[in-house]
């Protein structure tokens, strides 16, 4: 089984990947910002350093799609390799800080390796305004997330509400954090048991 949580930066993915490893028991795959040779660097300067971050994401992202299906283990993924070609790489060429040749054959590649990968049995999409990512952001205190500009975040939501709309790659739970906590144990329940329902149904031995 395959769960994937999607959502703009801030969004709490990587809480919630965390947290739903640990009910279910199975492995967390996250995103990997801390080894991340780009990141930094990308947000000190944007445009020079777009094509590069987002092909390293791209790459490293098939990378770890490729071993979960190798593995066959139940997983839990914070973030998939479709953000980074419909949201992240798009938002960042349409705000000028990619080439356009540069966003083609970035496109070009995707479309190469998306034969390769295949859709989460379920996508958990967080959705959350831009004040609610700005909080999240100031309180984790990450000193490279400092300069993100305010009008990326609203292209990147943008984007995600679009791509969410026309979501038809597989089933689709969307949980607004806007208004509730998920580190709050009731309404962690709530959003596990809504994952349940989609995973196994409403009436099984899981449920009853």
């Amino acid at each position: 089984m395959h769960i994937a949580v999607a959502g703009n930066i801030g969004a709490g993915k990587t809480t919630l990947t965390e947290l739903l490893a640990k009910h279910y028991g199975w492995r967390a795959e996250y995103e990997d910002t801390v080894h991340n040779p780009y990141l930094s660097d990308f947000y000190d300067d944007m445009e020079r350093w777009s094509f590069a971050l987002q092909i390293y994401f791209l790459s490293s992202r098939l990378e770890q799609v490729l071993e979960l299906r190798e593995k066959k283990e139940n997983v839990i993924q914070d973030r998939t390799i479709y953000e980074d070609a419909y949201i992240f790489a798009p938002s960042i060429a349409s705000l000028n800080m990619m080439e356009r040749r540069d966003f083609e054959n970035y496109l070009s590649l995707f479309e190469v390796m998306s034969g390769l990968v295949q859709a989460p049995d379920l996508l958990i999409y967080l959705r959350a305004d831009v004040s609610s990512l700005v909080k999240n952001i100031e309180r984790r205190g990450r000193d490279y997330e400092k300069t993100i500009r305010l009008d990326y975040l609203k292209e990147l939501n943008d984007r995600y509400e679009e791509w969410i709309h026309n979501y038809k790659l597989g089933k689709l739970l969307i949980v607004d954090v806007n208004q509730i906590n998920i580190r709050d144990p009731k309404n962690l329940n709530q959003v596990i048991s809504k994952i349940d329902a989609e995973l196994y149904g409403l009436f099984n031995e899981k449920n009853s």
